[in-house]
């Protein structure tokens, strides 16, 4: 008897953990630790948008980095002045810790002088960062 009420204490347990993990997956937000840093070109290898870049951090065997290049770039086609720019995690290590990336897709969203206004971590939705470019102009 007390290994089913463990049982099912874990199940329940992992299920709230699931359920959270997966509402905030995607989302794109404001962190504090982002507050003040800033990317240039040198640092991204290719120039940044005139309003607003959307810069993604992927890896090769990441599925949904592959969704987030779609949902990414199509917004870039859609919302004049922003670009789309996707580093690879894996090569550029050093800047990936010094932004404290640690899970891919990520997404941070620069303004025109490429301070970091907004970043989100999985895939994000295309309203979301839509949204997100409207308050980084």
């Amino acid at each position: 008897m007390t290994g089913l009420v463990v049982c099912l204490a874990v199940l329940a347990a992992t299920s709230v953990f699931g359920v959270l993990h997966r509402r905030r997956s995607g989302r794109v937000r404001v962190r504090g630790r982002d507050e003040g840093k800033r990317l240039g070109a040198a640092e991204l290898g290719a120039e940044l948008g005139e309003r607003a870049t959307l810069v993604q951090f992927s890896s090769a065997f990441c599925a949904p980095c592959r969704a987030t290049r779609r949902v990414l770039g199509e917004v870039a086609g859609v919302v004049p002045g922003v670009t789309h720019i996707e580093i690879d995690a894996e090569a550029h290590l050093d800047l990936v810790r010094a932004l404290d990336i640690l899970k891919t897709p990520t997404v941070l969203v620069l303004d025109a002088d490429g301070r970091v206004v907004r970043r989100a971590a999985g895939l994000p939705r295309k309203a979301d960062v839509i949204a997100a470019l409207g308050e980084a102009v």
